[in-house]
């Protein structure tokens, strides 16, 4: 069994050695249209992943008993991300001080 810390980032390299083989292959196709399908499939299986079991009083399931708090939670986990992302900021941001 591969350990959870493992898994993840065996999951994210591998995400985004895939992002740029599909860039290198097919050079006519932007990053962003490969960065979305990329996030399109992300996003669907994370959904799929924390389907409740069906018990309504399971404790573990609570916190994604329902769609709306299944996406709430994906849109803080999605913000948590992108803040500790290397590329969260830029310094072509258009917010970025210039001295």
């Amino acid at each position: 069994m591969i350990d959870p810390d493992d898994a993840y980032q065996t999951a994210a390299t591998e995400t985004v050695e895939l992002a740029n083989r599909l860039a290198a292959d097919t050079p006519d196709n932007h990053p962003w249209d490969i960065a979305d399908g990329l996030l399109a499939g992300a996003v669907h299986y994370w959904l799929y992943s924390r389907q409740p079991c069906g018990d309504p009083m399971c404790e573990d399931c609570s916190a994604f008993a329902t769609a709306d708090l299944r996406v709430a939670e994906l849109k803080r986990l999605v913000e948590q991300l992108a803040q500790d992302s290397d590329y969260y900021h830029s310094p072509t941001d258009v917010n970025v001080g210039r001295a």
